[in-house]
């Protein structure tokens, strides 16, 4: 099972309010949620440990369970990664979205997703191709459909095995860009939810296969709590929103016993159930905190340095980690490799941060607007 993080989020809140909605919460503020990038850090560091020490890569000299006989349990539930981040991008999307036209939506969008992912394409690439000692070196071909983000519904390897998830995000996407163009109001975003999860269980029991591809029946669960949760932080929560959390829980529990038996596939040994069920509680109970302005105090610079990390280090650790482990595996003890190894990968993602994601996100951003403009105009 691969394991992702979604990209890096704008967390702007637009001031406008939504017409006919309940007045804005004391609780919802403008800016950053810091605490959101504190929970993001968490989950790409669970994920991290989720590939390096949990994942039957092959990295490592000998298994996983012998290498690391205390950290192989905890890290084998870091794939539970993915789920605590759609639920932060359901709450960041639907608050970046606030106030935007769709073309200011699309053009933000590509901006944060575009720029470290072709980087990130390239670099993989060249390193695998080099070093194919865990991993089977891509083609020029796939390495050039990888660079248009769509090489999953193409049918394309891709060059990072955890780059899968990136294909529901962009779906999530767009089905939010849809309710983005009718403008967003509170009462247009609880119909979108509502008909969003309707439609979700009509694709699950009629076992559509478009319906399916369209709708995310077993992955919307989250983006739709996370959107209930923003518009609690914004309006303040009520009975109705606390029921949409309720069920996208009750229903994501369920379809846990499925995901973790995949993840199992993909580490070579069983885990206790229990702590699935117990961390997506605790996912949920973070953004519940979150949503309510019981974390606004936790209003530290660093975390929207580290937050800024999370999706180059996502993008890189993955494959270049695992050829990093298997050339230096023997010669350093583990113990002293994997604590270095993710220093290194967070000063790389530091270098792309700044180096590639700013200066060239600055520049789709603002190419993307100006072609919108035009054809509004046009």
């Amino acid at each position: 099972m691969h394991s992702t993080l979604p990209p890096q989020q704008e967390h702007s809140e637009p001031p406008r309010t939504a017409p006919h909605a309940p007045p804005p919460s004391p609780g919802g503020r403008a800016g950053r949620v810091a605490a959101l990038d504190g929970l993001r850090l968490c989950a790409a560091l669970m994920v991290v440990a989720y590939h390096w020490i949990a994942f039957g890569s092959g990295a490592w000299d000998a298994p996983a369970r012998a290498v690391f006989p205390t950290a192989h349990l905890p890290a084998s539930y870091g794939w539970l990664g993915v789920q605590l981040f759609f639920l932060i991008s359901g709450f960041v999307i639907c608050m970046s979205g606030w106030g935007r036209s769709v073309g200011e939506f699309a053009a933000s969008r590509a901006a944060r997703l575009l720029p470290a992912y072709w980087f990130a394409v390239l670099l993989v690439a060249l390193v695998v191709r080099r070093w194919p000692t865990v991993n089977s070196a891509p083609s020029l071909r796939e390495v050039a459909v990888n660079l248009t983000m769509l090489q999953e519904p193409l049918g394309v390897e891709p060059v990072d095995g955890v780059y899968w998830t990136l294909w529901i995000e962009v779906r999530f996407y767009l089905l939010f860009a849809l309710v983005v163009a009718a403008g967003l109001t509170y009462r247009r975003v609880l119909a979108f939810c509502g008909l969003w999860a309707c439609g979700a269980l009509v694709a699950r029991a009629t076992g559509d296969d478009v319906l399916r591809e369209v709708l995310l029946p077993y992955d919307c669960w989250y983006f739709v709590a996370g959107i209930a949760f923003y518009l609690m932080h914004r309006f303040g929560p009520n009975a109705l929103l606390w029921g949409i959390v309720g069920t996208s829980l009750l229903i994501a529990q369920h379809d846990l016993v499925a995901a973790q038996a995949r993840a199992e596939s993909h580490m070579g040994h069983r885990v206790p159930h229990w702590p699935t069920l117990l961390l997506l509680v605790v996912f949920f109970s973070a953004m519940s905190a979150v949503a309510l302005g019981w974390t606004r105090r936790l209003d530290w610079r660093w975390l929207s340095t580290a937050g800024a990390l999370t999706y180059p280090l996502y993008l890189l650790h993955e494959r270049v980690g695992w050829v990093l482990i298997k050339r230096v595996d023997g010669r350093v003890p583990a113990h002293v490799l994997l604590p270095v190894l993710v220093v290194a990968m967070l000063v790389a993602a530091r270098l792309v941060h700044v180096g590639i994601e700013r200066p060239l996100a600055r520049r789709v951003r603002d190419g993307l607007r100006r072609a919108t403009a035009a054809i509004g105009t046009g």
